[in-house]
């Protein structure tokens, strides 16, 4: 665990990715594979399950450090984080251990689930005396589950392959899969990450499949595409659909269906199984999972698919799902992403003639501005907008830097004015800030401004609003859009005008407008507002608008039928 505290420090201590990447290289070159391959799940976004809530270690830790709750709290408020909180409120007690990561997770964490409460208690407070701050922290979030750290799996795969001497696609090729939950890391897992093709090689599991190749975000006004782009005939255009991305694997006479997430959610979906089943052997797919009602259905529909452990014959009706193919990545067990985009599209549409399977359309213009007036029907149409890809373009890895290649041409977000209502600390960097908001909008429109007036006076006071009365309705949290300055500027306001404390949570006194955007909006029976955005983010502080001209849920509900 020392070795891997170090690494976090490190990886912590920077925003340089060159340094980022040598301090892994470093750490794959001294750690032991067994450590590496749980480094390399959790650096990758494996999630740790949760073996005790954080909210049972807090008071274990108040009782170890023999301190009342409140006092926590406060230290809490002042931190930002919990496991930080719990590792600096522990005493300085004992000798750390030189027991390695892989101990710690395999023999020491795993077996924790299924124990009482008073055995699971005993031992983390001895696990607590055998380590530093630093690894009482990390112990901490992968004892709650909540283990996170600022590097991307493009620079674990980056890092791998200087270790390695391998090339990096071929390593993010073999990494997929590997933070699957279903199948625990090992020595075996690891070696086979960074083998060398002249030693054996490292041959890929049956099922797995390749990277995704991602697009980059295309924000430039339609006028300028023919400069930036060149002319329409040099690109594929489809729509871009809102499922889940996915690949389709069919080998030895086997069916997998893999998220972009890099979870095999095979069982989840048997109808996609039963239509990839007639597939010849060595036939991988790329596309969407989706759930199609005579043309494509909200992704609120898929969201009740996902969390569903029992599918139902209610379920798989109403909500039916497909598969949107719209690339072929192997045929006949031969690796063609490196064919231009054409020359797949050709042999995509041939092999899956005949078939149930759905082949994304490609859309045809004559100019870029016929294609924007197209794009406006996307909502009317059940889209996001649409998906460029390059006609001469091979089917890259991940969100490489080889802009031009894929673009994804999204609509405009939908945007509501509402009220920050309440706060809470951010994380890492922001711990000690506030940056993750509540926002509300009110129920009905304000007669005037001193109507409005009256029930922020009432919500200062701590009055409960009275049933149809006029009030404001949370319906969104968001904490992303702000420039740092911003979020400093807001924090200052939040300070000053905290009403109430919930734990990490303030109610504050409504004084701020902002300017909400999100790429969808679906009922939702589980929210107060009935209401719940896709992707909400903050786009402006609305200084220039007073609170009363807000909008309301009324407004909402006009977004819900575009």
């Amino acid at each position: 665990m020392k070795r891997f505290s170090r690494l976090f420090a490190e990886l912590d201590a920077t925003t340089s990715t060159n340094a980022k990447v040598e301090a892994l290289q470093r750490y794959f070159g001294q750690a032991p594979a067994r450590d590496a391959a749980w480094a390399v799940y959790f650096l990758s976004g494996g999630k740790p399950r949760q073996v005790v809530s954080m909210a049972s270690l807090a008071l274990l830790a108040c009782e170890v450090a023999q301190i009342p709750p409140w006092l926590f709290d406060e230290s809490y408020q002042a931190v930002g984080d919990l496991a930080e909180t719990i590792a600096h409120v522990l005493p300085r007690e004992g000798e750390p251990s030189d027991v390695g990561l892989a101990d710690w997770i395999e023999d020491r964490l795993l077996p924790l689930r299924g124990l009482s409460e008073p055995e699971i208690a005993a031992r983390v407070k001895s696990y607590w005396r055998e380590l530093d701050d630093q690894g009482r922290f990390l112990l901490t979030k992968l004892v709650g589950g909540g283990f996170r750290v600022g590097v991307s799996k493009l620079l674990v795969q980056r890092a791998l392959a200087a270790h390695s001497g391998i090339d990096a696609k071929r390593v993010a090729q073999r990494m997929m899969g590997y933070t699957d939950g279903k199948v625990l890391p090992s020595v075996e897992r690891f070696q086979a990450l960074i083998a060398k093709e002249d030693e054996g090689g490292a041959p890929l599991d049956e099922g797995q499949p390749y990277p995704f190749f991602l697009a980059h975000q295309l924000d430039a006004p339609p006028e300028v595409f023919t400069a930036k782009l060149g002319p329409v005939s040099d690109w594929q255009v489809e729509w871009k659909y809102d499922g889940i991305r996915g690949q389709i694997v069919k080998r030895s006479g086997k069916v997998w269906l893999w998220s972009r997430g890099e979870e095999l959610v095979t069982e989840r979906f048997p109808e996609i199984v039963a239509l990839a089943q007639p597939l010849p052997d060595g036939t991988v797919l790329d596309g969407e999972i989706m759930v199609w009602r005579d043309g494509p259905a909200p992704f609120a529909l898929l969201q009740q698919r996902i969390g569903r452990k029992t599918l139902t014959k209610k379920v798989l009706a109403d909500a039916p799902v497909t598969f949107m193919a719209y690339d072929l990545l192997e045929q006949e067990r031969q690796d063609i992403r490196g064919l231009p985009q054409r020359e797949r599209r050709s042999r995509l549409e041939a092999l899956l003639q005949g078939t149930g399977f759905k082949v994304s359309p490609i859309e045809t213009h004559s100019s870029w501005l016929d294609f924007a007036t197209q794009r406006q029907r996307s909502r009317e149409l059940g889209v996001e907008g649409f998906m460029l890809k390059r006609l001469d373009a091979a089917y890259g890895t991940g969100r490489t830097k080889a802009e031009g290649l894929w673009w994804k041409w999204k609509i405009d977000p939908m945007t509501i004015d509402c009220v920050l209502v309440y706060a809470q600390a951010g994380h890492g960097r922001r711990a000690s800030v506030y940056t993750d908001y509540t926002f509300a909008v009110w129920n009905r429109r304000p007669e005037n401004k001193e109507e409005a007036d009256a029930v922020l006076e009432a919500i200062a006071e701590r009055q409960p609003p009275q049933p149809g009365a006029l009030q404001l309705v949370a319906f969104a949290k968001a904490y992303s859009g702000l420039t740092d300055e911003e979020f400093r500027q807001v924090d200052a306001i939040i300070r000053r005008t905290t009403l109430e404390k919930f734990g990490p949570v303030r109610s504050v006194k409504p004084s701020l407008v902002f300017e909400l955007g999100f790429e969808g909006i679906n009922r939702s029976p589980r929210h107060k507002s009935g209401i719940a955005v896709r992707f909400p983010r903050m786009l402006r502080i609305r200084f220039d608008k007073p609170l009363h001209e807000a909008n309301t849920l009324q407004d909402l509900e006009v977004l819900l039928k575009l």
